[in-house]
């Protein structure tokens, strides 16, 4: 195959330890284990893709096998590295776990490896996505992997495993094997290495548009390389590839419109930040694509002071980082932690709306209000809708205006709402009532016709505490989900006043219906103790007493 007419990731791959990139310190020891003849019976790779997993493993087949020695490094001409570079070597096998799982596969190797090598001094397995073999491969595979043969050519037999998902292995292997974890290569790196490509190539490609491809590529060498194989291949004659133009190949956008649009929303200039948005979405940014870059911009804001330059994987330049922690100093990290959880939730309403874009710019609208309500001093918005933002599990807290205090109230949205209609209603007690104990909001509940109101009150809750305007109770499993907002609801309209429901960790006291079943219960054991019982008892005794009922005044 003419070189020239491979992708660049095939063409550009390495084939000695000095053409690596990104991975110093594991090629380091692996050289000097050689050197020092330490091999170890079986590596193992892991890492993200297109970091050099597989690459590392032809490499160490290499050096293990080179006629000419690993100083030289494959630099003069030798068989056994131009066979294993073309995937052709007789002793080293390279076999993908993904399509020969079974027990039976690795058997057949067993027995394969019971043979000495033909020409190379080791034979050498290599295994791709070996996660991928089955429970019963892998134990198969054990006793080989401890204690592979020696070869009368003083030679023996080496695996060689790479793997993106490593917990899929069992530990019993990893244990037998010599593992290393191959990092995600630096962008600084990276960018380099693209860059000397691309002169290679003869391409004309702007420095800003080769940060991008490294931004994309998020450490993998294999996705840059295919990044940069697609921007050359979209060059015109004689004509630049800047950052617009790989913006648009790459379906990505400036990330200081997005600064931008942050910090209009940071005002509340809904008109302008509107029109930024559309002109992104007009770029043919995806939705999907805008809502992970916005939450990737909370992060930086929420944390620019400890970052620097390189950690930012060159997602952002010099001027934008700046500007971002330029404007962090005027958000608090209240209003960007809850962006960030407004964001999340709207990534997921994405899967259920038609038209995400629609959905996409009632987001931003929903944030400039979020950012007027958390700000203290120029508030539109009450401190009660502020804590609705805050809902967790239905908890809510509110403030009491009169008292300046904060009481934890269960309180869900919905019964925040609800109350409010009724209040701009002008829904008015048409007699107010004072209710002072529960034994009158019962009664009350009862005169009303509020009969499941009051089956809830008398079964499912556990009074704690009572007093003007505040009910303190606990609950068990069966209370209905709406208890709270009816009978707020209730108390409102019976006696014209607010009153405040929260729930207790005490148990409080026994419901009204366990009260009532105590009794019962009391009553009987008191009743079989009477000479009546016992003389009943005596004439009829299959008789069993189920209830009792206390003689009154007039009987």
């Amino acid at each position: 195959m003419n070189k020239n007419s491979k992708v660049l990731a095939l063409k550009y791959r390495p084939q000695n330890f000095d053409d690596l990139i990104g991975q110093e310190v594991v090629t380091q020891t692996i050289v000097n284990s050689i050197k020092a003849n330490k091999i170890p019976n079986a590596y193992l790779f892991t890492g993200i893709r297109g970091v050099g997993k597989t690459t590392i493993a032809r490499i160490i087949a290499k050096a293990l096998n080179c006629t000419n020695g690993l100083d030289n490094k494959c630099k003069i001409k030798c068989d056994n590295c131009d066979e294993i570079t073309n995937s052709s070597h007789i002793d080293v096998l390279e076999m993908d776990a993904a399509s020969k799982t079974g027990v039976d596969d690795v058997r057949d190797l067993i027995e394969f490896s019971r043979y000495g090598p033909s020409s190379a001094k080791y034979k050498i397995f290599i295994i791709d996505e070996v996660h991928m073999l089955s429970k019963q491969a892998f134990n198969a595979l054990l006793k080989t992997l401890e204690e592979p043969p020696q070869y009368e050519n003083g030679g023996g037999l080496k695996f060689i495993f790479a793997t993106t998902e490593i917990k899929k292995i069992p530990i019993t292997v990893v244990s037998r094997c010599q593992r290393f974890d191959l990092s995600r290569v630096k962008s600084d790196e990276l960018f380099k290495f693209i860059k000397k490509i691309k002169d290679k190539e003869k391409g004309k490609i702007s420095d800003d548009a080769l940060r991008l491809i490294v931004k994309i590529s998020e450490g993998s060498v294999r996705d840059a390389l295919s990044l940069l194989d697609r921007a050359l291949l979209s060059l015109d004659k004689d004509k630049e590839l800047d950052l617009n133009s790989a913006q648009k190949i790459f379906g990505y956008f400036d990330k200081s419109q997005l600064i931008d649009l942050f910090e209009l929303i940071l005002r509340g200039e809904e008109k302008r930040a509107i029109e930024i948005y559309r002109k992104i979405y007009e770029q043919g940014v995806e939705p999907k694509v805008f809502i992970n870059d916005f939450l990737e911009l909370v992060y930086y804001f929420k944390n620019i002071n400890s970052l620097n330059m390189e950690s930012t994987n060159f997602t952002l330049n010099d001027e934008e980082f700046s500007k971002i922690k330029k404007i962090t100093n005027e958000v608090s990290d209240e209003t960007l932690i809850l962006f960030w959880q407004f964001t999340l939730k709207t990534l997921g309403e994405l899967e259920i709306v038609n038209n995400q874009n629609l959905s996409i710019e009632m987001f931003l609208i929903r944030l400039m209000y979020l950012k007027s309500s958390t700000n203290k001093e120029h508030s539109p918005l009450s401190k009660n809708k502020i804590d609705q933002f805050k809902k967790q599990d239905d908890k809510q807290i509110i403030v009491n205006e009169k008292k300046n205090e904060t009481i934890s109230q269960v309180k869900n949205i919905s019964q925040e709402q609800e109350v409010k209609i009724e209040n701009n209603k002008g829904i008015k007690a048409e007699e107010k009532l004072n209710v002072n104990s529960f034994d009158q909001l019962l009664k009350i509940c009862n005169e009303k016709k509020e009969i499941k109101l009051k089956y809830e009150l008398e079964k499912n809750v556990n009074l704690v505490h009572f007093e003007n305007n505040r009910i303190e109770i606990s609950f068990n499993d069966n209370l209905d989900k709406n208890f709270i907002k009816d009978l707020s609801l209730k108390l409102f309209e019976w006696t014209g006043d607010r009153w405040i429901i929260t729930l207790s960790k005490s148990k409080g006291e026994l419901s009204i219906k366990d009260k009532q079943k105590n009794k019962r219960i009391e009553n009987i054991n008191f009743a079989k103790k009477s000479k009546l019982y016992k003389n009943l008892i005596e004439k009829f005794p299959d008789a069993d007493l189920i209830d009792v009922n206390p003689k009154k005044e007039n009987d």
